[in-house]
């Protein structure tokens, strides 16, 4: 009979009754309590339980970088004999023995479904890429543990096993227990060390799936072996489910496809209810027969899920349907039964301590040296073949598998499991921290940059032009939601240079407008120049603009992110978000390169920033998608088809707001890589208004290195036929003698920036000193006569890109005892006077949180005050940008710029 089988008439035993009393709780019964005639209520409690349980210990170990499965398993021990079993009336209430059949038919059912997504996982293309290598150390990986663990088979059945147990058997449940990889966590474990792009990590990835489908074909064997009457009845096993395995990979499969093509299911990549009912019948139909010829119902799963395509993301999208219910619920409560039935009290002797280090040794040692050995004669270094022998000996779920079904057909006993369930949590436990001993980040093999940009010849002459007037050509760009497309199609249209080379110098500015007491005032913003016409030019100047756009995606717990970590090539190749935009880019004649990373959370940041440096980007543009809500005044308020659903929306304060953004998740990882850039920083905040062909740019000029690199990118934009910009230096006057302007606090802070979390995660920077000041003041007034007074400097100062540039941008300066209020009064009639001419405006500033000449803390509280929007928006943005966004500017679009920190 199979194990399915048996569990099924086990729980309908229990469950012969009459109807149950329907008074329940109100009538006294004690839900904690079991009954035959109605357990839902005791299986909800031990289900909730275990969920809790494991969920609250996942979230600590996963700090230490371990897989949840070591939280699964922990946190049955705990809950079992050994732990929380000694308090008197806990199992007996919470986990009486008569209620342990409904729970492991629910687990065992959950346990198929979950092996179904291990099948979806193996994919054969990744073993046939690297067929030489990754067969050779599988081969070596499974032989070498195998021997081993036969060997210490023997020691073992003579010193714990009972001789009524076959001596064949338990050697070969013994050394697949010893030789199988964890194939599951191996993937997981690759994942979390950005191993999959990394040659080691393909190379293992590879051989894990080779090691992987042999060990289960060793545990079928082995499983029918043990349920066999005789050596005929096995050999019958063995042919069933040979012809099965047969059946289902070639026409069950090819059924299977046809289904799927005929209801559209694969070419729209996801699956309709039709297909996802044959699916799940497949599933259980194909465990029902593993089951009843006598092998086990999990390799019916496991077989099921080998049938599926993977063309398209078809399997990725059925792992989507399945993996919550099945990896939340069902999942924990198998290897919770795992820990209950582990006792480690049973340990209680030197002896049994020494035969589980003897096993920790020898599985380690064997896959270890296997693999290592292998791969070391196969050309790896000493590291790299280090790595390749501690990931290939990683154990996890499937070992714990292995070891349930040798309890369950009575070949191991509790104390043999409790040993073999420690040395398993031990080998899984070190993988990790191993991993990155033996082969660390800075050893690990990279493509080269200059492949990746395309640069002919290896040089790049962008660097030969004057530092003030270098345009910028190489960006990168990140896209990580459908959302950011507006915000990256609007910056990129701005880029696209089809800029007029210089047939006249003349500027729209005048020398009026140049005061260098700074005196004008600025309640009266009429006295900002007008801009004239675009002067005629002969000739046209292509700037060879790239961008290297980086799909983003977040690394979860879900099996599906982690297929899509293996199918990454594939993946990047259909994702709709890059397929749009590498379209966008041909329209615009833009040279674009894709590359997609899935990395956690905490990493993403890093990521960017590796990205940026691989492809020696000069720029990176965040896009920030914000919408405004119905509060706002009529003349302020988007289109309704402007405004588009953010998931994330809540960030800028309360739900009733004028602004609402991203998460504070999303709002921390764009600080993180201001941080940690290696190149200057653009954060691209979408307003929601439509943007016109049309775009006239406000630029307020306060200083600082942050605001050179905007008024050097705004000459960069203007560039464009289509764009025109003011400019305004803008100085603070004192309003009474002695008065001074405040100074940006953290004198203790170090001289490197860095991210502190005091509430919210914040970049602080160390406070200037006289020295710096003054270089810093000198730079912003060298940058300003440069640019505002450029018909006074000589052609070899200044490129034909940027004069062209020059004569669309008008200049002016002002100072004002309130500055902040002074710029958004501005800003407001630039809007007004852009809408009248059918322009779109842009906002820029610098971020100013290093080095800026100007502080406006006690100016922005004030208007923040007075509008709804959240102060800590300034931690990110800026002042100045703040201001913008609490003032609710018809804008386009804010663009906020950080220049990179040299000094660090």
């Amino acid at each position: 009979m199979g194990i399915l089988s048996r569990d099924v008439l086990e729980v309908v035993e229990y469950l012969k009754r009459a109807a149950p009393s329907q008074a329940g709780i109100i009538s006294g019964a004690n839900p904690s309590e079991y009954s035959a005639t109605d357990p839902f209520p005791l299986w909800v409690i031990q289900v909730f339980i275990i969920i809790c349980f494991t969920q609250l210990l996942g979230l600590a170990l996963a700090r230490v970088r371990q897989p949840r499965v070591i939280a699964e398993v922990v946190g049955g021990i705990i809950l079992g004999p050994t732990v929380m079993g000694r308090i008197p009336g806990f199992t007996n209430h919470i986990f009486p023995i008569q209620s342990l059949p409904l729970l492991t038919l629910t687990s065992t059912i959950g346990l198929v479904f979950f092996l179904f997504l291990i099948g979806l996982e193996v994919d054969v293309r990744v073993l046939r890429r690297n067929a030489k290598y990754s067969l050779t150390i599988s081969a070596a990986g499974m032989i070498l543990p195998f021997a081993l663990g036969v060997g210490l088979a023997v020691a073992i059945y003579h010193k714990f096993v009972d001789p009524g147990v076959n001596f064949g058997h338990f050697l070969l449940f013994v050394g697949v227990a010893i030789a199988i990889t964890a194939f599951p966590v191996l993937c997981r474990i690759l994942t979390d060390l950005n191993l999959l792009e990394d040659h080691v990590g393909v190379i293992v990835l590879s051989a894990g799936v080779g090691n992987d489908v042999v060990g289960w074909i060793l545990l079928a064997l082995a499983v029918a072996l043990t349920n066999a009457s005789s050596g005929l009845a096995a050999l019958w096993i063995l042919f069933a489910g040979v012809a099965f395995i047969l059946f289902m990979v070639y026409p069950g499969r090819w059924a299977f496809v046809w289904l799927a093509r005929r209801t559209g299911s694969l070419e729209n990549r996801n699956p309709s209810p039709l297909m996802m009912t044959v699916t799940l019948l497949v599933i259980l139909g194909s465990a029902f027969f593993t089951d009843v010829i006598g092998i086990h119902p999990i390799f019916g799963g496991f077989i099921a899920g080998l049938i599926v395509p993977h063309e398209g993301g078809f399997a990725i999208a059925l792992v989507e349907k399945l993996e919550d219910l099945v990896c939340i619920v069902f999942l924990p409560l198998y290897f919770t039964l795992s820990g209950l039935r582990t006792n480690l009290g049973l340990l209680n002797d030197g002896i049994s301590w020494a035969y589980i280090v003897l096993i920790c040794v020898i599985a380690f040692f064997g896959k270890f040296i296997g693999c290592a050995l292998t791969a070391k004669l196969m050309g790896f270094s000493n590291r790299e073949s280090s790595a390749i022998g501690t990931l290939m000996s990683c154990k996890g779920l499937v070992e714990l598998i292995v070891l349930n079904i040798g309890l369950q057909a009575r070949i191991l006993d509790t104390r043999i499991f409790s040993m073999f369930v420690v040395h398993a949590l031990v080998l899984t436990v070190m993988t990790t921290p191993l991993t990155l001993w033996c082969y660390p980040p800075q050893y690990r093999t990279c493509r080269d940059p200059k492949e990746a940009r395309g640069i002919e010849n290896g040089k790049d002459n962008s660097h030969d032009r004057p530092i003030e007037d270098t345009f910028k050509t190489r960006f990168s760009v990140v896209l990580n939601n459908i959302e950011h497309l507006p915000a990256i199609m609007a910056i990129m249209q701005l880029l696209k240079t089809k800029a007029p080379s210089v047939a006249s110098h003349e500027n729209v500015s005048t020398e009026k407008d140049l005061k260098s007491d700074y005196s004008r005032d600025i309640t009266q913003p009429s006295d900002l120049p007008e801009l004239s016409p675009t002067q005629p030019f002969a000739e046209l100047i292509h700037l060879p603009v790239t961008i290297n756009a980086l799909r983003l995606m977040e690394l979860t717990d879900r099996t599906s992110t982690v297929m899509r970590s293996s199918e990454v090539d594939d993946l990047i190749l259909r994702d709709p978000l890059v397929s749009v935009f590498s379209t966008f880019g041909k329209i615009l004649n833009i040279a674009i390169s894709n590359t997609m990373s899935i990395a956690h959370q905490d990493s993403l940041a890093t990521t960017v920033a590796t990205h940026a440096r691989d492809n020696d980007s000069q720029m990176v543009f965040i896009p920030w998608q914000v919408t405004q809500t119905n509060n706002l005044p009529a003349e302020l308020a988007p289109t309704p088809s402007a405004t588009t659903y953010n998931p994330f929306d809540g960030m800028f304060g309360k739900a009733s707001g004028q602004e609402r953004a991203t998460s504070v998740v999303y709002e921390n990882f764009v600080r993180k890589i201001f941080v940690e850039s290696p190149a200057d920083v653009a954060l691209f905040i979408d307003r929601g208004t439509p943007a016109s062909r049309n775009q006239h740019i406000f630029f307020p000029f306060f200083g600082g290195p942050d605001d050179r690199l905007a008024l050097r990118f705004v000459v960069q934009l203007c560039a464009n036929a289509n764009v025109t910009a003011t400019i305004v230096r803008v100085t603070k006057s004192l309003t009474s003698p002695g008065t001074n302007t405040e100074t940006i606090a953290g004198a203790e802070i170090a001289e490197d920036q860095k991210l502190a979390t005091t509430g919210f995660a914040d970049t602080i920077y160390a406070p200037q000193n006289t020295q710096t000041r003054m270089a810093s003041d000198a730079a912003d007034d060298i940058m300003w006569l440069r640019y505002a007074k450029h018909s006074t400097v000589s052609h070899s100062q200044l490129s034909p890109q940027a004069r062209s540039a020059l004569c669309r941008m008008a200049f002016s300066v002002i100072s004002s005892p309130l500055p902040l209020r002074s710029i958004i009064e501005l800003a407001a009639k630039a809007a007004s006077d852009a809408a009248n001419g059918n322009k779109s405006l842009l906002l820029v500033s610098g971020r100013g949180r290093r080095f800026a000449a100007e502080t406006h803390r006690a100016e922005l509280n004030s208007i923040m005050a007075e509008s709804s929007v959240n102060a800590d928006i300034a931690k990110t943005v800026g002042e100045v940008g703040a201001g913008f966004i609490a003032a609710a500017i018809k804008a386009s679009g804010i663009l906020v710029l950080q220049a990179v920190n040299t000094s660090s």
